[in-house]
């Protein structure tokens, strides 16, 4: 069951909502450490001094600000906690906006709110308002002594509220600062290849449905360790130089790519089919890992496993 990382209240105006917070992810990526290539044990890293070479106790570490190179601005901890905002354990709501008004950019980490204690009648009276509204609560909090920008907002996918922290607006780089990205002065288009592109979208749309889509490369990294584990050796191919490929006329790629939908769809086939669920799974790898160390190597060598066709990403 997943445990509340913090606890508090919404407010706004004079209305509070007692709340926890939830994570609503659970990150799965596939982590490794690092060895001794010799040895095959775990490595350590130690804070060293690289003027003495000796080893630096963790009592002894300051921080410092980078001025210039090797010049630097101590700061001691003191200091930086009078700075601290103060912990009022409110997520303090600002401002109600449209959710269509808010630029995808701006989201950073998801969160879940669930109803503290007494909390559970103004909860679900928040949740409707917004939901009735389409409005989305933009608010502050001190999460670990750090000041968030958050949007506060009803899920799509049931009855709880949501929240997501938020980047701050000169956080978020100019995208005028990138020379690559032409603007519309520089580039133009023909409307006959609008049109084409026009078409081609539409005949990809379709509704979000997120169970189509998977994690394919982290997928076969679990497939990998799971055939290393078995001792099964693995044979590496070159992979092919694609640099020399011909670049495609623009029109003709999108009347090519637009008759193979079309072709794909008169066939019975449906842009919104889902993917083949994996074979594969982590709780499977770690069983074989757990049943033969890596370290170890087959009294007998197996024949090559051809390599599994590349997923497309």
């Amino acid at each position: 069951m997943p445990r509340s990382i913090w606890t508090g209240a919404v407010s706004f105006g004079l209305v509070t909502v007692p709340v926890k917070m939830y994570s609503s992810v659970q990150r799965k990526t596939v982590r490794f450490h690092q060895l001794s290539g010799k040895t095959g044990v775990r490595i350590q890293q130690k804070r060293v001094d690289p003027t003495t070479g000796d080893e630096v106790a963790y009592d002894d570490i300051v921080k410092g600000y980078e001025l210039t190179p090797d010049r630097y601005v101590v700061i001691e901890p003191g200091e930086l906690e009078a700075l601290n905002p103060k912990k009022t354990k409110t997520i303090d709501i600002e401002d109600f906006v449209a959710l269509d008004e808010i630029d995808p950019i701006y989201f950073d980490h998801p969160y879940y709110l669930a109803p503290g204690p007494g909390g559970t009648k103004p909860y679900r009276l928040l949740l409707e308002a917004m939901r009735e509204t389409g409005r989305v609560a933009i608010a502050t909090v001190v999460i670990r002594s750090k000041q968030q920008l958050v949007a506060v907002r009803p899920m799509s996918n049931g009855d709880a509220l949501g929240m997501a922290t938020m980047v701050f607006p000169d956080e978020i780089i100019d995208p005028s600062t990138i020379d690559e990205i032409p603007s519309g002065d520089e580039v133009k288009v023909t409307k006959r290849e609008t049109d084409i592109a026009k078409q081609l979208i539409d005949s990809l749309a379709g509704p979000f449905d997120p169970d189509k889509y998977r994690d394919s490369y982290r997928e076969e990294v679990l497939d990998l360790i799971e055939r290393k584990a078995q001792g099964e050796e693995i044979a590496v191919q070159p992979a092919a130089d694609e640099d020399d490929a011909p670049v495609p006329d623009l029109m003709s790629a999108l009347k090519a790519s637009l008759d193979a939908v079309r072709a794909r769809d008169g066939n019975g086939g449906s842009s919104s089919a889902k993917k083949p669920a994996a074979t594969k799974s982590s709780s499977a790898a770690k069983k074989a890992l757990a049943k033969k160390p890596a370290a170890k190597k087959p009294a007998a060598k197996k024949a090559p496993a051809k390599k599994p066709a590349a997923s497309k990403r």
